[in-house]
């Protein structure tokens, strides 16, 4: 019985083949792939990048407008406690002015119902001894 494996000739033969068909897959379907899973890799990569950017860009942005609106009600807040105040201080000065007005016409009033009193007495005076003087005439006789 002879050997399984025979090394004669054959097998520099088939290790030429081998190599030979080693380098054929190589150059035509080994570096292709890799050449496309290195871009692959490359564009996933850069897609990740912008995402990224994209993310940190958006997240800013939600930053900055979460700050303008907060500045933006702090602003709004103080607006309405200033027309508060505003309105406040317009109601004191037409209460005032009114309190003023209604003062000055009640003293004007009661001055006037003063001198019209003082004129009235003044006048039943006057007329008081004529009326003195025809009652006593009427009851005299």
């Amino acid at each position: 019985m002879g050997n399984i494996i025979a090394l004669d000739s054959t097998l520099f033969i088939q290790l030429a083949n081998f190599l030979i068909t080693v380098v054929v897959l190589n150059i035509l379907l080994i570096r292709p792939v890799r050449r496309k899973i290195a871009e692959r890799a490359e564009l996933t990569a850069g897609c990740v990048a912008e995402i990224e950017g994209f993310n940190t860009e958006a997240e800013a942005r939600l930053a900055g407008y979460e700050n303008a609106q907060a500045e933006a009600r702090l602003q709004a807040f103080a607006a309405r406690e200033s027309l508060k105040a505003e309105g406040r201080a317009r109601e004191l000065e037409i209460l005032g002015a009114a309190q003023a007005e209604a003062r000055d016409f009640l003293l004007a009033s009661r001055e006037e119902i003063g001198r019209q009193s003082q004129e009235a007495l003044r006048a039943l005076e006057d007329r008081v001894q004529v009326f003195a003087a025809a009652a006593a005439a009427k009851m005299l006789g």
